[in-house]
């Protein structure tokens, strides 16, 4: 994945108005005069880098004078105490800078680090490790760029490029009926009945599952994904052609066996829920092709960096 300046550039204006507001006040006031310095930044943990390119628009932003010098470069693992930049200009500008450079590098190469601890957990497997929408508001780009910088891969940036249908979508499609425990239906009066009835939904499942891969594959649509819970809407979801079925909070043994059925049909298979650095390399040895992780994005802790003069 490809970051472009044109892209990230108002999520930078936003950082940095949100920092520096009207104004550094306390580096406007001891520079009342040019200071031109050299600025080192360095990480003081072990981690996988990730940031650079924004590192250099957030200096450029603030002031075209200060000179970026990287040394370093994104997916590099790096020691603690390693210099992964240099900056040279007006001390004002690069100090009001600072913070928010230090931001967006402890967070993305926090996310890349977690990414890639996942990645290096299955070496040997033939799964990969994926990302979720489950990123902050206005950072998913940011992050999801962070993601492939440790190794992993993203399905969909958003809604609007893919077909997931997940739990609520087949749910939505339900009769009402199929919420209340068979025994129990005759007690619901009539006209409620009918209602559920005539409203021609699909009441169950199984059936909501088949109709929605029915009705994308009809519009010509690819790369169907759906979500399934156990081995029967595996199954229905197999026959009906998906193109991806995800396997949620399903446990390994079940995994294996959907891996075994769909064998040759060519179908990608992805194993989400519950997924943690302990059992990880359990369900990529099932066979799976994808694990798809929400923590990397929405719990990867922040890698410290620090600015030297």
């Amino acid at each position: 994945m490809k970051l472009t300046k044109e892209k990230v550039f108002p999520i930078i204006i936003g950082a940095l108005k949100e920092d520096i507001g009207s104004g550094d006040i306390t580096s406007s006031v001891i520079f009342e005069k040019d200071i031109n310095l050299l600025a080192h930044i360095a990480t003081k943990e072990e981690c996988v880098l990730a940031g650079m390119d924004i590192a250099r628009w957030v200096f450029n932003a603030v002031d075209e004078k200060i000179v970026f010098i990287p040394l370093c470069k994104d997916g590099d693992r790096v020691k603690k105490n390693k210099r992964i930049l240099s900056a040279r200009g007006p001390a004002k500008s690069i100090l009001s800078a600072e913070r928010t450079v230090l931001n967006f590098l402890g967070h993305l190469s926090g996310v890349a680090t977690l990414t890639n601890t996942f990645v290096k957990e299955v070496k040997g497997t033939s799964a990969k490790i994926y990302d979720t929408r489950k990123t902050m508001p206005g950072l998913r780009e940011l992050e999801k760029y962070a993601v492939s910088a440790g190794g992993g891969f993203s399905y969909r940036i958003g809604l609007w490029d893919g077909v997931l249908a997940k739990d609520n979508h087949i749910d939505c499609l339900r009769s009402p009926l199929d919420f209340v425990p068979r025994q129990a239906r005759d007690f619901v009066p009539r006209q409620a009945r009918d209602f559920a009835r005539g409203r021609q939904l699909t009441g169950n499942r199984l059936q909501s599952i088949k109709d929605i891969i029915k009705v994308f594959k009809n519009r010509g649509y690819k790369n169907i994904e759906i979500e399934v819970d156990n081995l029967e809407e595996f199954k229905e979801a197999l026959d009906a052609g998906a193109d991806i079925i995800m396997l949620d909070n399903m446990k390994p043994e079940e995994i294996r066996k959907a891996v075994k059925l769909s064998k040759d049909s060519g179908i990608i298979l992805e194993a989400s829920g519950g997924i943690t650095i302990d059992n990880v390399k359990k369900i990529a040895k099932t066979g799976v092709d994808r694990i798809s992780i929400g923590r990397l994005t929405h719990s990867a802790p922040s890698i410290d960096f620090s600015l030297e003069i």
